[in-house]
């Protein structure tokens, strides 16, 4: 009998079928543009669901990191390492950072060949080896902002002239800049298109002629507040193609400087700001309109002391103005009727705050300007329901309309702007005698994005259903000390509203937390002001916290119920907030500490808070690193250690003290009305 065949020392394996290939996650498979359209979407609903998203797949986390465009570090000392993240980003945006040291500029990775703008408009603590630094590491920044760089001189202006790609340059308020520090950044930064030297009061003549000798690129200057005079102005009147000039509040610009103007000056000024020039009249006025046919906005806003026929009329000469703006200005018998005569392209005219407006020659204007979109008749007290009938009748494709304080306008004839003036998108009908009609007939305008009807003491709940069911675009409401509404009306305009952005429900003393709750389902909102709203508490804010991330500002003064609570709710949810006042509210220790654990807070107003000592308020500002601005009771001042408060302000934060009696009482809201007029008349 044969032997049985010995087992095989390795019996063979046996093969498995392939099974199903692993799932790959969806948004893995998609192209970067359709990647970034889904980021774009994202960002637009929460910046901070950016960080989910990066954390779903490491195709993902890559698409998230090119697709930045924009950094917005909330201190200093994270900006190389947001760079490293974001090699795609383009600005570099440091306005939330209240100190930026010259080791943070100088942190850069150099050679960032996509960084193009930077924009330390709101730090301090830097000078010039930080920009020496950046300059360096940035070849190609095209945009700086140096806005409010008091500390800046003309070490840094030089510093400045390295960046010889910029195109846009800021230095408004750079006080200590002379004409050396301009002649500098003239002789570098050539290539120039857009440069601010607002309240720069080193700067004279000298530096603004060597300006308009070497930058020739320029589009875009504003000299506001500044010593230019007549030598330099000729000078920049030349550059080949400015089109904007801003000249507000420069009182070396008078009549002669004016009339000095040669017909060879530059034909491309489009804009031409001369707000507030003090010694300008309609001399001059009439003398410079013959050099600028091209020019399209005029702003006289409290320059001329009188507006005469004669000066208006000389604005025929200017065929393709389009916006005209003379508030504040005396108007001379007849000049507002030429305005209409002489003016007739004109497609936005501010006669806000003007004297001699009447029925007879603003009802005359409206009626030529038939086109008009923008009109601004703010505290014009004398008009009544002739002019605004005569501007709903004539001037129909209004999308803006402003008369505050017009005292004098009917009820009745505020309904005519909802029905005649249905492509408003902005109205302004504060302090005036409007009723929930009114309100009805204003719902008529469907694409209202911005309503303010302050201190309308006849509106009601009524008259806002009416704006929640057909205004759905409405992203700003202003119902400031509209006693006369309550939470039904606060939840049919939350309801109707969802893309709104910003309220203001001040002194409207009988709003509770369902208001609150009802406005929590906005998510857009990023302001919200409840000012002297008693019956609100700390229940009603945590549902704003936890439904409103993208809440900025918050003014809850003289709410008394809320408390500690309220403030645990804004530091877990309200990452986005920048600007809190708690005034008179019932907060300890507990609560401003927790409030300080928000890394963007910058402003804060804590008046009159009896729960809070001065070692809680040290402990409070010592942990909330970004603060830029503290309005304190002059009481604190004294028992806070002198040292401390220097550390603070170190860190870029200046202090208001405030010496304000304790007043808890809020008053009626036609009490106040009462009162405000009365100060009128005197």
């Amino acid at each position: 009998m044969a032997a049985a065949a010995p087992a095989h020392p390795h019996p063979k394996r046996r093969r498995l079928s392939p099974g199903p290939t692993p799932l790959q996650p969806p948004l893995d498979s998609l192209a970067d543009e359709l990647l970034f359209l889904v980021l774009d979407r994202v960002a637009a609903a929460d910046p901070r669901a950016l960080k989910s998203f990066a954390l779903a797949s490491r195709a993902c986390h890559a698409a998230e990191s090119r697709h930045r465009r924009i950094l917005r570090p909330l201190r200093a000392d994270l900006v190389p390492a947001a760079l490293a993240r974001y090699p795609s980003a383009s600005r570099l945006d440091l306005s939330l950072c209240a100190r930026v040291p010259n080791a943070a500029l100088a942190a850069v990775p150099s050679g960032s060949s996509s960084l193009r703008a930077v924009d330390l408009s709101r730090s301090s603590g830097f000078g010039a080896g930080g920009l020496a630094a950046l300059a360096t590491a940035c070849p190609d920044l095209a945009d700086l902002d140096l806005s409010n760089g008091v500390h800046l001189g003309d070490a840094a202006a030089a510093e400045v002239a390295r960046m010889r790609r910029l195109h846009r340059l800021s230095l408004s308020r750079c006080k200590a800049l002379t004409d050396m520090g301009l002649g500098c950044v003239a002789v570098g930064c050539t290539h120039l298109r857009d440069l601010s030297l607002k309240w720069c009061l080193g700067v004279t003549d000298l530096g603004l002629q060597l300006l308009a000798l070497k930058c020739k690129n320029l589009t875009s200057l504003d000299l506001s507040y500044t010593m230019i005079t007549k030598q330099s102005f000729l000078a920049i009147m030349k550059l080949p193609k400015l089109q904007v000039l801003t000249l507000l509040g420069c009182i070396g610009i008078d009549d002669d400087a004016l009339c000095s103007l040669e017909k060879e000056c530059s034909k491309s000024l489009q804009v031409l700001d001369m707000s507030h020039c003090q010694n300008v009249t309609d001399v001059g006025v009439s003398s410079i309109v013959k050099s600028m046919p091209n020019l399209l906005e005029l702003d006289l806003s409290y320059c001329c002391p009188q507006v005469t026929p004669f000066m208006v009329r000389s604005l025929q000469k200017i065929s393709k103005l389009r916006t005209l703006k003379l508030e504040g200005c005396k108007f001379m018998a007849d000049a507002l009727k030429a305005v209409g005569s002489s003016c007739v392209s004109i497609r936005e005219l501010s006669l806000s705050k003007c004297s001699g407006v009447t029925d007879t020659e603003l009802s005359f204007a409206v009626l030529k300007l038939k086109d008009l979109q923008k009109l601004d008749i703010t505290c014009c007290r004398n008009i009544t329901d002739v002019s605004v009938a005569a501007i709903t009748g004539s001037c129909t494709s209004l999308i803006s309309l402003r008369m505050e304080s017009c005292n004098h306008v009917s009820s009745g004839a505020l309904q005519l702007i909802g029905k005649h003036c249905s492509r408003l998108e902005e109205l302004d009908l504060t302090d005036s005698d409007l009723d929930d009609e009114g309100l009805k007939a204003v719902a008529g305008c469907s694409n209202l994005s911005s309503l303010k009807i302050g201190i309308c003491l006849r509106i009601s709940d009524e008259g806002l259903a009416h704006i929640g069911k057909s205004c759905p675009k409405l992203r700003d409401i202003d119902l400031y000390r509209c006693g006369g509404i309550s939470d039904d009306g606060v939840v049919q305009i939350a309801q109707g509203c969802p893309v709104l952005e910003s309220i203001n429900l001040s002194y409207c003393t009988e709003i509770t937390d369902r208001s609150l709750m009802s406005l929590s389902k906005c998510a857009k909102l990023n302001t919200l002001e409840i000012r002297g709203c008693p019956r609100v508490s700390s229940a009603g804010l945590s549902e704003i916290a936890m439904g409103c991330r993208l809440l900025s500002k918050l003014d809850i003064k003289k709410c008394f119920e809320i408390n500690d609570v309220g403030m645990l709710y804004l530091s877990q949810f309200s990452h986005c907030l920048r600007q809190i006042n708690l005034s008179y509210c019932s907060v300890t220790d507990i609560g401003l500490l927790s409030l300080s654990s928000i890394c963007g807070l910058q402003n804060m107003t804590i008046v009159h808070l009896a729960g809070i000592t001065p070692n809680g308020l040290i402990a409070a500002l010592m942990v909330c690193g970004g603060l830029t601005k503290v309005k304190l009771h002059e009481a604190f001042k004294s028992m806070m250690h002198p040292r401390m408060l220097k550390n603070v302000e170190a860190r870029g934060c200046v202090f208001q003290w405030i010496d304000k009696p304790f007043k808890v009482e809020v008053e009626p809201c036609d009490v106040w009305k009462q009162q405000s007029q009365d100060v009128l008349v005197r």
